[in-house]
């Protein structure tokens, strides 16, 4: 009895099979029997080989307007999602930069047919397509875009170069707030080991595209308002003889039969440039330091913002111009990057920074008090540590009113030995930091700049006078007194964006884990 209930049921089952094969085949007939009146409006393009030119005008999503109603454009972009609607209309969302807008694709008489809308769901995300489009203001704005006031209704769709593989993370999922996962937990998150493994895809997202230009911005001001303040720009070597510093945190690599160094900064050529009268550089480059550090705002390789300056009686004519510089950046991004700030903000959120025209300095001394004040314990001389940062950081957000401020004579012992010792108490230096919500961005001095005091401070720090000499010699040649300093692009970026972790403002990250991609 059982058996042949068994038999029926897959008699049944064959049955239904056969049906569900002859209705497929039926409608796949009747489709191709169907006139494809969009044949010529879709499709793949061929590979673009710069074979010809034309006369097209391209326009880019975010020059999209309401005014534009009515006028038909083209437009290049990535296919960021689709939604089908039904058998004859579906949805893409384009992406092109930070900008998204919508799409749409309806069956009409003339143009979009069937098979059109079919391709068109079909189109692999992440997929770059053209496409010829009318703008049109949609009955509610499209929340869901950046550019929420037109939508595309699509004439043409071609695709231009089409994805081959499986995406490593939805790109949506990439762009979730903490605060968003926290109040739905069936959002999924991607992990910062996965989108560092696959960071072509992770720079995808409008938030990582706006940071970007916010780095691209603040290396733009650095260099405006120095260039303004009469200062050249140098270019210097990063293959070295010698550790740059004295220090033992620099890479050795092989140079031929020998070997040389990274350079852990461009400290003793910019100096150098001082003594051959430039009187103010500055330099963007790459910084190599070999610290096995594995902290939310270390790197073994970053952007250094370096920059020196030659003063005529006190190195605070150098520390306020920086000061100064700092301010300029800052009002500026405000200004003119206001749009990624606000991508940014989306899904990183934070408050903007305070700062004042004229930053606020205090010394080293009163900054050790003010920590003792609150219950930190520590030595007039002992250097501060991330922690103690980050609580005068708070100290003075409270009673100063502003995240931006400058430490000013640090103590001598954890100085670099170019550091000019300070004149009425040597324990202490002409040396200042710059602090942002709390944590370092930049660290400069008045330098040593003449030669025996120069002897005397390697000396003191048990540094081989021979492995120093062409630097040496540019004081023996005599050099005006000077200062400066070095910033570390990312984490300024960092600090601004209120971002947790450095790697998220390095574009390719190097730390002691990892050295690909």
């Amino acid at each position: 009895k059982a058996l042949k209930k068994r038999e029926k049921e897959l008699e049944k089952e064959k049955k239904k099979q056969e049906r569900l094969a002859r209705e497929a085949e039926e409608r796949a007939a009747r489709e191709a029997a169907e006139v494809d009146h969009g044949v010529d409006n879709y499709g793949r393009s061929a590979i673009n080989m710069s074979r010809e030119k034309t006369e097209t005008k391209w326009t880019a999503l975010g020059e999209l307007t309401a005014e534009m109603a009515g006028q038909l454009v083209n437009v290049q972009a990535r296919v960021q999602g689709s939604r089908p609607v039904s058998g004859k209309m579906c949805f893409l969302v384009l992406r092109e930069g930070v900008e998204t807008a919508q799409a749409v694709l309806s069956v009409d008489a003339d143009t979009v047919s069937k098979k059109m809308v079919k391709f068109a769901t079909s189109i692999p995300n992440e997929s770059i397509v053209s496409i010829t489009a009318q703008v049109v203001k949609p009955d509610v704005p499209v929340e869901s875009c950046t550019v929420g006031t037109v939508e595309l209704q699509v004439r043409k769709v071609f695709v231009t170069s089409e994805v081959k593989i499986p995406l490593p993370f939805a790109l949506e999922d990439a762009m979730h707030s903490e605060e968003a996962c926290a109040r739905d937990a069936t959002l999924n998150r991607v992990g910062l080991d996965t989108r560092l493994n696959n960071r072509t895809m992770d720079l995808r997202t409008i938030t990582n595209n706006a940071i970007f230009k916010i780095q691209a911005a603040v290396c733009q001001l650095f260099r405006e308002y120095l260039t303004n303040e009469g200062a050249t720009e140098i270019h210097t070597p990063k293959i070295i003889s010698t550790a740059s510093e004295g220090g033992s945190n620099v890479f050795k690599i092989t140079y031929f039969k020998g070997a040389a160094y990274l350079a852990q900064s461009p400290q003793l050529y910019k100096q150098a440039c001082i003594a051959a009268d430039f009187g103010k550089v500055y330099e963007i480059a790459p910084v190599f330091r070999a610290e096995d550090s594995n902290t939310q705002r270390h790197l073994t390789e970053y952007v250094g913002l370096d920059l020196e300056c030659s003063f005529r009686e006190h190195y605070h004519e150098v520390m306020n111009m920086i000061g100064s510089m700092f301010v300029y950046i800052f009002k500026n991004l405000e200004l003119r990057w206001a749009r990624e700030l606000e991508i940014v903000r989306r899904q990183y959120p934070s408050e903007p920074i305070k700062f004042d025209e004229q930053p606020l300095r205090l010394e080293y001394k009163d900054a050790v008090a003010l920590l003792r004040a609150h219950g930190e314990e520590m030595g007039d001389f002992d250097d501060m540590t991330t922690p103690q940062e980050k609580t005068l950081g708070r100290l003075v957000r409270e009673k100063y009113g502003t995240d931006f401020y400058m430490l000013d004579k640090f103590p001598l012992s954890v100085r670099p030995f170019y550091t000019m010792p300070d004149p009425t108490d040597a324990r202490y230096s002409n040396s200042y930091d710059f602090f942002l919500r709390g944590q370092e961005i930049m660290s400069g001095a008045q330098r040593v700049h003449d030669a025996d005091m120069l002897k005397e401070r390697i000396a003191a720090h048990g540094i081989p006078l021979e492995s120093l000499e062409h630097y040496v010699r540019a004081f023996e040649l005599g050099c005006p007194p000077h200062a400066g300093g070095g910033v570390g692009l990312e984490r300024v970026v960092m600090f601004y964006l209120g971002i947790n972790n450095i790697r998220q403002t390095s574009l390719f990250p190097r730390d002691p884990k990892r050295i690909d991609p």
